[in-house]
């Protein structure tokens, strides 16, 4: 399921209506904005803020530069689109980075929430940036909470301190004199939930707060719990002063009440959002792009910032030359496969492209299809990967059977490898691309012009076909 995906249809639905329309009347405001009234509330975001919300909208829409504008429906959504930026608080908000290290950020919230998880994504996050994080484990009586974030670290290569069932208070202390002697400069605590907010666990986690001085404390708190995860927020806020807030899960809400409703209760901004299981899967939260996101307009900056993080520059200029010689071989289609994958589920990837999301929503995608292409592939010799041509019946048979697959579906791959090579050749012609036009081809182009200027090529991105 896409993230927003209800809200995401009720709005885009309502917005395709207006801008149907060559002139607007304040009948057509007032329709459309209780259109959207009902979709927000649906989607579980706080009544008083949602009222707010459409106050402002309706105040602004039924301008006269709206409404006598060439083009009212545009401007209505480009009034939702910032006044939704706004109340998800404007801008990104980042963590306040200490003068005198190390930064010590304080993880909190109920039980089941995902503190310790998030507590590893955030370290890794933080180890990516140049840093030297330390996660202290003061969860001491959840069963097994300590081993896991041990298991966690272990598998970012960051340290983890821990002395046990002892005080979290001492706990917290002496790791703060730890990270200060082994030069760790961001300190990273796991505090204890419970399965609801109480006073013991509120002192407790006061305590911690004391001992340390947090430069920051987050709530970790579930997205998918819609409402209750800003009520929630309100209490540990009022309780403890929040800096701001990690929503987990936010790839599984199709709702997104939470993310909506949360600083505008709180006046804590979210700072990152948990986009998945895995250990990277967390992300710094830019309220413009998911108000771009929730109103259908993709999030191109997203996409390419995880392009960036995932691929590799030795491979992508390897596979340049390759394409401008056209010598693409079934070894380079699965790289470009693994390369792909690492950037996330295809589903996900292909929302960030304006105009995707509507075009996906029938569309079934099924990332089982990597699978298969990457055990066809591992199947074959290496000769075979290199010319691909050499495969005809007897080989596809042994192919399909070492791979668990069809003799139709080793076919099937084959085919798009050729597809992706037919389109390969016509790109490699492209200003660029290294081709006729292009800065360094000997040859002019059908107009008999000169090379191009070698501009940068565009297949930076790890997509294989």
């Amino acid at each position: 399921m896409a993230m927003f995906e209800g809200l995401s249809e009720k709005l885009q639905a309502t917005f395709k209506r207006l801008r149907g329309k060559g002139r607007l009347t304040e009948a057509d405001v007032n329709e459309a904005m209780r259109e959207v009234r009902v979709a927000l509330l649906e989607a579980d975001v706080n009544f008083k803020v949602v009222k707010d919300l459409i106050s402002r909208i309706k105040e602004r829409a039924i301008g006269q530069e709206v409404l006598e504008s060439l083009t009212p429906g545009q401007q209505v959504v480009k009034i939702v689109h910032e006044e939704m930026i706004s109340l998800m608080g404007g801008s990104e908000s980042k963590i306040q980075i200490s003068s005198k290290p190390p930064t010590v950020i304080m993880l909190v919230g109920l039980q089941g929430a995902g503190k310790t998880t998030h507590g590893a994504k955030l370290a890794n996050l933080m180890k990516k940036q140049g840093k030297r994080p330390l996660l202290v484990a003061c969860d001491i009586y959840r069963p097994a909470a300590i081993k896991q974030l041990e298991v966690l670290g272990e598998q970012i290569k960051v340290p983890v301190f821990s002395l046990g069932q002892i005080s979290p208070v001492k706990i917290a202390g002496d790791s703060l004199e730890h990270a200060r002697k082994n030069g760790n400069d961001v300190l990273i605590i796991d505090t204890a939930g419970r399965l609801h907010i109480n006073e013991e666990l509120m002192d407790e986690l006061s305590n911690i707060r004391e001992k340390v001085q947090p430069n920051e404390i987050l709530l970790v708190v579930d997205a998918m719990t819609g409402q209750d995860a800003v009520n929630v927020a309100e209490a540990f806020h009022n309780q403890l002063g929040l800096d701001g807030v990690i929503l987990s899960k936010l790839d599984g809400d199709t709702r997104g009440g939470a993310a909506l409703s949360v600083k505008a209760v709180t006046g804590c901004p979210i700072k990152f959002a948990g986009m998945g299981e895995k250990i990277d899967a967390l992300e710094v939260f830019h309220p413009d792009r998911m108000a771009s996101r929730i109103l259908g307009m993709g999030d191109v900056l997203t996409l390419i910032e995880k392009a960036q993080q995932n691929f590799d520059e030795k491979k992508a200029r390897e596979m340049e030359e390759k394409i401008r010689k056209q010598e693409l071989t079934l070894e380079d289609f699965l790289d470009q496969i693994k390369q792909l994958r690492s950037m996330g589920p295809l589903s996900s990837i292909l929302e960030m492209i304006p105009g995707m999301g509507k075009q996906l929503k029938d569309v079934q995608i099924d990332e089982n299809e990597f699978n298969r292409a990457e055990a066809i592939i591992y199947s074959m010799t290496p000769e075979e990967r290199r010319k691909p041509l050499i495969i005809k019946d007897s080989r596809k048979k042994r192919i399909a059977k070492g791979s668990g697959t069809t003799i139709q579906d080793v076919g099937k791959l084959l085919k798009q490898y050729e597809q992706t090579k037919k389109m390969m050749k016509q790109l490699s012609g492209l200003p660029g691309m290294g081709g006729p036009g292009s800065k360094g081809g000997s040859k002019k182009g059908k107009k008999g012009k000169k090379g191009g200027q070698g501009k940068k090529s565009f297949l930076k991105l790890p997509f294989p076909f």
